[in-house]
């Protein structure tokens, strides 16, 4: 995907959540550290532009959550980062956002850790690019993109605010 695909996508995600819910009084958005952080913004700014509410937007690290983080360490100290959710999660309808859904642990993670911080009304998942090989049960909402993969490729995305430049690179992993 070049950056104007991406644009778009993130667009097409906003309508979706716009008439999939009747008001966004209730509706936050929790972006996971790193990529989802900014796509959550930008869906936050979309909505802005396409309803005019205000929708709080918070930052989840899961680093502590994941349960690979004693079979794969990153070092002699996981590198930890700051969540930020300056709102109430209890009782609102929770978007988790990420770039790239794959195996289903992330997004295990995020609900754990989620769950730590209140008791959400319901909890959603938007992703940008859902490339299938699922370990766990589970399913995106809203996904900008279905690229399937095989076990052999990798799916990265690129955002602007980390990277300099948007877009979605499907490439074949080195042996």
């Amino acid at each position: 995907m070049a950056a104007d695909q991406v644009a778009r996508t993130v667009t097409r995600i906003a309508h979706e959540i716009v008439e999939r819910h009747r008001t966004l009084d209730d509706v936050a958005l929790v972006g996971i550290r790193t990529r989802g952080v900014p796509i959550a913004r930008r869906l936050s700014a979309v909505l802005h532009d396409i309803t005019s509410a205000t929708v709080p937007t918070g930052v989840l690290d899961i680093t502590l959550y994941r349960d690979d983080l004693m079979r794969h360490p990153v070092g002699p100290q996981p590198i930890l980062r700051k969540t930020e959710i300056e709102f109430s999660i209890d009782d609102r309808r929770i978007l988790l956002v990420d770039d790239v859904l794959y195996t289903g642990r992330t997004i295990r993670a995020a609900l754990d850790a989620l769950i730590d911080f209140g008791r959400p009304r319901q909890i959603q998942l938007a992703v940008l690019v859902d490339r299938g090989h699922r370990e766990f049960p589970i399913k995106a909402d809203y996904v900008g993109k279905n690229v399937p993969t095989s076990e052999s490729e990798f799916v990265e995305v690129h955002v602007t605010e980390l990277d300099e430049k948007d877009e979605v690179i499907l490439g074949e992993k080195s042996l």
